[in-house]
């Protein structure tokens, strides 16, 4: 990579992909990105080029250069093992949790509700949504179940967790299930019944992320060239 405009733009794009400013799912204009770099979109073509050998961008028809998910597979995984985990702690959590802290969930809620009619921004979207689901399993008892759910969460943030990017429509329906989760810890429900409704709510998210990889599966490179 000797030319340097290349190497700037190259660096440029993968240090934010890195760091998550450019999150899963993030369009890359090309005119944007040169315009940012102040060069042509040459340079900017050819380092997405080279970051989509690495896996790091894809292209879809109709679409153009996306910030590709790291590890689909392993993604799926963790998600499906958080879920399972995740729900028992909620569910063993809820008669410990204090009426501050169904309304700290509250409040979080109302922050993505408003997030969604505003400006949908998926990386805090994404912050917000870790930090609801925090405030409801952090009260578990059981000091082994919790760490796996510590770990799940951890894991997913590496593979860089933000589903919404993907599927920003799931977004007003995870932000409605959370307010029927809260109803049902305040309403003192059976934790059968309360676990039920947080499975039922991440098995929502990875179905809807499954949808899309579905109807995603061919990409077009030559999107790229009508840049």
């Amino acid at each position: 990579m000797t030319d340097s405009k290349l190497t700037r733009a190259y660096q440029h794009i993968k240090e934010r992909i890195g760091d998550g400013r450019f999150v899963p799912g993030y369009r890359l204009v090309l005119a944007a990105v040169a315009k940012e770099l102040d060069m042509s979109v040459v340079p900017v073509r050819e380092a997405i080029r080279l970051l989509e050998a690495e896996g790091l961008v894809t292209f879809e028809r109709n679409v153009g250069a996306q910030v590709a998910m790291i590890n689909a597979a392993k993604y799926m995984s963790e998600y499906e093992t958080l879920t399972v985990v995740e729900s028992a702690a909620i569910a063993m959590a809820a008669p410990s949790l204090q009426p501050a802290d169904l309304q700290r969930a509250r409040d979080i809620n109302n922050q993505m509700r408003l997030g969604i009619n505003d400006f949908f921004d998926p990386r805090t979207f994404t912050q917000l949504n870790a930090e609801f689901h925090r405030t409801l399993w952090e009260a578990c008892p059981n000091e082994r179940l919790l760490d796996y759910v510590r770990r799940g969460w951890n894991r997913l943030a590496t593979l860089r967790d933000s589903v919404f990017s993907f599927v920003p429509e799931r977004a007003p329906h995870s932000v409605a299930e959370h307010a029927r989760i809260i109803d049902l810890i305040a309403a003192g429900a059976p934790a059968a019944e309360i676990e039920a409704a947080v499975r039922a709510h991440r098995d929502n998210t990875i179905g809807a992320l499954r949808d899309y990889q579905a109807s995603h599966r061919h990409h077009d490179r030559a999107a790229i060239a009508a840049e």
